[in-house]
Order: C-alpha cells, then sequence, then structure tokens
C-alpha cells in the first residue's frame, strides 16, 4: 500500500490510540491527509498544542452516533481506522444506552457511511473483551465485530472491504491499570482484585503497528474481494500481581476481589473462533464464517489451528519477564 496516495480518517482520532496512530502515520508513512474525527474540541486543541499540527492534518468534530456528519467526513476517505468508543467497562454498566448507541450504533453508523461514500478500506479496533463476553462493553465490541465481518457482504460491486483488529490490554491507554499503580504507589499499598488473574499485553506502538501492517493484508490486490478477517496478533501474557510487584516491590498487595463483568482471565480466540482461524508466524487470523463475497484462502498463506484450541491469557506460551515488564512501563513512570 502507497500511504503517500492516501486520504486517512480516524474516528476516536484525539484518544490514546488516535493519538499514537496519527504521529506515527505523520512521521513515517506521511499520507496524502489524514482525518481526526472526534467529538471532543478541547481534545483537538490539545493535540494542536501538543505538535500535531501539520499541513496534512485536518480536524474535524463530530460524533459516530450522527451518520450525515460521518458521510460529510468521509467524502474522498480511502482509509478509515475506527477506534471511537466508549471502553470504560464500569461506565458502560452504569450507561448501558450510551454504550449500545456509541459502540454499536456508532459501528452501523460508520459501515453505512463507509458504503456511501465508497471508501476503500475500513478496520475496526476490537478487544479481548468481546471473545465471551461477560460485561456490556464486551457484549457491545462482539456486535460491532460482527456488523464489521458481515457489512462484507452488503457492498457488493462498491469495493468497500471490512476487517477487525482484536488484541488485549494496552499499557498506559486511558483506563489502565498502570497509572492507577503508579499512584496508589505512593500510600505503599496496591490494590489487585486476584493474584491469579492474566492479561494480554501490549503497548501502544505495537498496537498500532499491528494495525497498519495488517492494512497491508486485507485486502488482496489481484481479486480486490477479500476481507472480514479478524486479525488478532501473537502478544505475551502477564500476572497483574507481577506487573504490581515491578511497579512497586516494596509495597503491600492488598487482595479486594473481581469486580462485576470482570474476568480472571481473557481469551483472543476462542474454541468456536479456531474452527476457522488461520495461524501464521506473528498472527491468527479468523475468516469469516460462511462469507458469501469472494476471498482469498488464507489456508494457503498459514496452518489451521488444532480443534480445541483456545488462545487464551492464562495457557499462553508467551509471559513478560520482570525486566520486560519494567521495560515496557518505564515511559509511562515519571520518576524513571
Amino acid at each position: 500500500m502507497n500511504w503517500e496516495d492516501k486520504i486517512v480518517l480516524v474516528t476516536g482520532g484525539t484518544g490514546s490510540y488516535g493519538r499514537k496512530f496519527v504521529r506515527i502515520m505523520l512521521d513515517e508513512y506521511n499520507p496524502k491527509k489524514i482525518i481526526v474525527f472526534s467529538r471532543d474540541e478541547l481534545k483537538q486543541h490539545e493535540m494542536r498544542m501538543a505538535g500535531f499540527d501539520y499541513e496534512s492534518l485536518r480536524y474535524f468534530i463530530g460524533d459516530v452516533r450522527d451518520v450525515t456528519r460521518l458521510r460529510r467526513a468521509f467524502q474522498d476517505v480511502d482509509v478509515v481506522i475506527h477506534a471511537a468508543a466508549l471502553k470504560q467497562v464500569p461506565a458502560c454498566e452504569y450507561n448501558p444506552n450510551e454504550a449500545i448507541m456509541t459502540n454499536i450504533m456508532g459501528a452501523r453508523n460508520v459501515i453505512e457511511a463507509a458504503l456511501d461514500m465508497e471508501v476503500d478500506q475500513v478496520m475496526a479496533i476490537s478487544t479481548d473483551k468481546a471473545v465471551n463476553p461477560v460485561n456490556l462493553y464486551g457484549a457491545t465490541k462482539l456486535a460491532a465485530e460482527k456488523l464489521f465481518v458481515r457489512s462484507n457482504a452488503y457492498a457488493g460491486g462498491k469495493g468497500t472491504r471490512f476487517s477487525c483488529v482484536r488484541y488485549g490490554n494496552v499499557v498506559g491507554s486511558r483506563g489502565s491499570v498502570v497509572p492507577l499503580f503508579f499512584q496508589q504507589r505512593e500510600t505503599g499499598t496496591l490494590t489487585i482484585t486476584d493474584e491469579r488473574m492474566t492479561r494480554f499485553w501490549l503497548s501502544l506502538e505495537q498496537g498500532v503497528r499491528f494495525t497498519i501492517n495488517v492494512f497491508e493484508q486485507m485486502k488482496a490486490e489481484d481479486t480486490g474481494k477479500d476481507s472480514g478477517e479478524i486479525f488478532v496478533p501473537k502478544i505475551p501474557s502477564m500476572r497483574v500481581a507481577d506487573l504490581a510487584k515491578a511497579i512497586a516491590p516494596d509495597c503491600r498487595l492488598e487482595v479486594i476481589g473481581i469486580r462485576p463483568g470482570e474476568k480472571l482471565h481473557e481469551i483472543l480466540v476462542s474454541e468456536d473462533d479456531a474452527r476457522q482461524t488461520v495461524e501464521l508466524d506473528d498472527m491468527f487470523v479468523v475468516e469469516p464464517a460462511g462469507a458469501s463475497w469472494e476471498r482469498t484462502n488464507w489456508k494457503g498463506r498459514g496452518k489451521p489451528l488444532e480443534d480445541g484450541f483456545i488462545y487464551a491469557s492464562d495457557t499462553n506460551d508467551r509471559w513478560l519477564s520482570t525486566d520486560e515488564i519494567q521495560e515496557l512501563i518505564a515511559p509511562l513512570d515519571r520518576k524513571v
């Protein structure tokens, strides 16, 4: 993909993911134009003041709940990254209608606008919490995944293609436990929900670079019809208790119990997903089941998974050591 010829738009562009994506795009890929679409004028202003003020960069105030505004924003756009979402689990539980309006109806609006304006490629950012969800946030992201995958059938001859990226916890993103642990370190006590708890973990930069990489694989140049995949990176696991000890080795750990809507372990590829998943060196590709649109065959590029395979954070074969955890969180620690 020649990014220099592309007009790129990112929804939720002022969030943690959006800012990192825009920075890497501007510094390394030099797209023809990049558009930040978000509903918060203050955060857009703060981005400008932080140095995000390039000739090729545009700011567009709007909400994914407004399909008319999305259509206007998507005019002449080639590539869309859909990162806008309500993602705080307690907030989604307390405000279920709002979570549904943004995460599900907003996803539908992005799809409708992309089809209407004939956007070439659309990638939605998903989460491990969409797999066998136990909270509303995960359920809304599961629904959004289903919408994006099946919308390839709606595209018909227009050529618009939709895929998803699904990965685990992002170190230091808004709502991450890392800033909380840094704050609690000053008190001498860190609170964890369960000493056995595990999570998939990656840095914000790793998440963005993975997305950029699979963008170049989601649509086969020879047919122009490939897509509907869910791309899952192979990433390490970490025990939350080990994270706490790496941040504050001299502090006491207080176990407070698992909160409502929280899992002990997370899953990125379920046993049911595995039946249509192909394993590559650096990722898993969940192919759309029963796709009615023309697609290339991922099984020719990787190997099918064994029956009963589950990619879970507690049975992962890659674990972060204490040194690796400390290296990952060092840029976020003001004391370093």
